[in-house]
């Protein structure tokens, strides 16, 4: 996400900090490259214009005087403008209505608006424990349809039935009327996207607006098409109402031009970013947390949010009491933990969060080869036995053959697997002792399959 961006700043403060102060002339060079960055990313000219202007006040005013170093007084200016122009705070969906609180989806087809409903309701549901109800308007798309009762029943929440001979106003009515008896918190309409505007669109999406009066009018865009997605999202917020903006496909985008002009050119605020195509692949959009992603500073709260909520709290304790007890942490326990980390997105996903270093090494795993990796060391696991899991000291020269056979691996590979539970078995025994998060940080890298 944003890697572009991400290096072509971080080599501008690197380049200052050979400087003894900021001065007109090393701020110009530095601006000149930041300029560069931010229109090879796909901002807006008049975003980039604006944002370079205010920096360039800042950088040479009093506030950095005194500064440590010119690298760190830029860094300093260009977080706190990156986060002003994204909107400061991320702004929550407002629900407070007399229930339903209807959401209406808008958005071009192929922005992948009916997986976000879904992504959406599943948010909704398990951090605000909303009873919630989707309904799809889009008759046009054959399996539009059929996709949302799918989803709805993957993420667990309730459809209501619609099908393409029916109105788009009709639906929405029909769904309104029914959430209202039956006692629902939340109703989610996803209305017809098309594959550019047009008046007919625009007309059936209006009507509907006006049927329902939703609380919160969400236009979904596909984060990858920089310039062309602020200018659909400007062309959308003439024609309705818009209360927000989800960008998805956030973590296929390099450059990152939608989410740093959205906000500007269109004054509503993004809401949520899509991330992956797991429907646990919708986050809130803080500012503050991508301006701190785009300078190279990682995203230590959305990781710990993401741990939080993808870590079984159950596995985790008993985890915890094993290790207390000095039973150890075998080939069973390591392939749990693989399975946990799945369920949070995968290395990749967790590495670019992180500050520094690590979060560079989330550039260098490919997330396809990541995932193949993972379910390689899976597919040895599983090929031993019960006995062998927990007791890998067992595995000698003639059951590696046996089960390199059965997962269809080489004898090199299930060495390599062993080489790197031992790695992570060290690591548990330090966490286990006393002080030693700290040792295992430091040996971080050795539990991570592939690197």
């Amino acid at each position: 996400m944003l890697d572009n961006l991400t290096n072509r700043l971080s080599g501008v403060i690197k380049n200052l900090r050979g400087n003894a102060r900021l001065t007109e002339s090393n701020i110009q060079d530095a601006l000149r490259e930041v300029r560069m960055a931010l229109l090879e990313a796909d901002v807006a000219l008049p975003v980039v214009k604006s944002f370079i202007a205010q920096i360039k006040e800042r950088a040479l005013g009093q506030e950095v005087m005194g500064s440590l170093t010119p690298g760190q007084a830029l860094v300093g200016v260009v977080n706190d403008e990156l986060v002003k122009l994204m909107g400061e705070k991320n702004d929550a969906l407002n629900l407070a209505a007399v229930p339903p609180a209807i959401v209406l989806m808008a958005g071009l087809q192929g922005a992948g608006k009916t997986t976000t409903v879904g992504k959406l309701a599943k948010l909704l549901k398990e951090t605000q424990k909303k009873k919630i109800l989707v309904v799809s308007a889009d008759v046009y798309r054959p399996a539009a349809i059929e996709q949302l009762k799918l989803l709805a029943e993957q993420v667990g929440v309730e459809w209501f039935p619609s099908d393409s001979q029916q109105k788009p106003v009709d639906i929405a009515r029909a769904a309104v009327d029914h959430a209202k008896r039956h006692f629902f918190d939340v109703l989610m309409v996803d209305t017809a996207g098309r594959l550019a505007i047009d008046e007919a669109m625009m007309a059936e999406i209006k009507a509907v607006h006006t049927a329902i009066n939703p609380v919160e009018t969400l236009f979904v865009v596909d984060a990858m098409q920089g310039q062309d997605a602020v200018n659909t999202a400007q062309a959308f917020n003439e024609a309705l109402p818009l209360t927000g903006v989800i960008l998805t496909k956030m973590d296929g985008d390099s450059r990152g031009g939608a989410a740093l002009s959205v906000r500007h050119i269109t004054g509503k605020p993004i809401k949520f970013i899509g991330v992956g195509e797991k429907v646990s692949g919708l986050e809130a959009f803080h500012p503050d947390r991508i301006a701190s992603r785009i300078l190279g500073m990682g995203d230590v709260l959305s990781l710990i949010e993401e741990v939080q909520k993808g870590i079984d709290q159950d596995e985790a304790a008993a985890m915890a009491k094993k290790l207390k007890s000095g039973k150890g942490f075998d080939l069973e326990d390591f392939k749990a933990q693989m399975q946990q980390m799945k369920k949070m997105g995968g290395m990749s996903n967790l590495l670019e969060k992180m500050p520094g270093q690590l979060g560079q090494m989330a550039k260098g795993i490919q997330g396809a080869e990541a995932e193949k990796s993972m379910r390689r060391i899976e597919g040895i696991i599983n090929s031993m036995t019960m006995e062998e899991r927990r007791k890998p000291e067992l595995l000698k020269a003639s059951r590696k053959r046996r089960i390199a056979a059965g997962s269809g691996v080489t004898v090199q590979e299930v060495n390599r697997l062993l080489n790197q539970f031992e790695q992570t078995q060290k690591m548990m025994k330090q966490f286990s002792a006393k002080g030693g998060l700290m040792k295992m940080m430091r040996g971080m890298k050795g539990m991570m399959p592939g690197m």
